[in-house]
């Protein structure tokens, strides 16, 4: 059976911030997006793998019996970008992503160079998506009691 490394660690947030970003505006960035994301989820941060700070959680189950627990919200500092976990392919989240700024796409995340490259009302858009998406399609914390 195929494991998942996208698992709650226990590990500390902020520190991991402090000793895996070394890049200043991004450790801004990422300092920001937790502010962000914690209030959009009302879901205090946690860390999933060995990279991705997660709000909330979900439990999925795919047609092929493949299921786990992933982030409901999330995103990861890396090198390269950071990298957000928020989409949702909903004809709302399709509409509003033009509006995003600079961005890049795969299948589910987008990938974006420094915060001050986006619309951050536009990402809030998407992440409300997700959520939306999320509680109504999956078992989550974030569904609406």
């Amino acid at each position: 059976m195929i494991r998942t490394k996208t698992t709650y660690t226990g590990i500390d947030v902020i520190n991991f911030i402090n000793s895996y970003v070394d890049n200043e505006q991004k450790k801004a960035d990422s300092f920001r997006l937790i502010e962000l994301m914690q209030e959009w989820s009302d879901s205090e941060p946690k860390m999933w793998g060995p990279t991705i700070i997660g709000f909330g959680n979900y439990h999925y189950k795919y047609a092929s019996g493949h299921e786990g627990d992933a982030p409901v919200l999330g995103f990861s500092p890396r090198k390269a970008a950071l990298t957000f976990y928020v989409y949702s392919d909903t004809e709302r989240s399709k509409l509003v992503l033009a509006d995003l700024g600079k961005f890049k796409m795969s299948k589910a995340c987008i990938y974006v160079k420094k915060l001050s490259d986006i619309n951050l009302s536009v990402l809030k858009e998407l992440c409300i998506e997700s959520i939306k998406y999320i509680s109504e399609h999956h078992e989550c914390s974030c569904r609406v009691k």
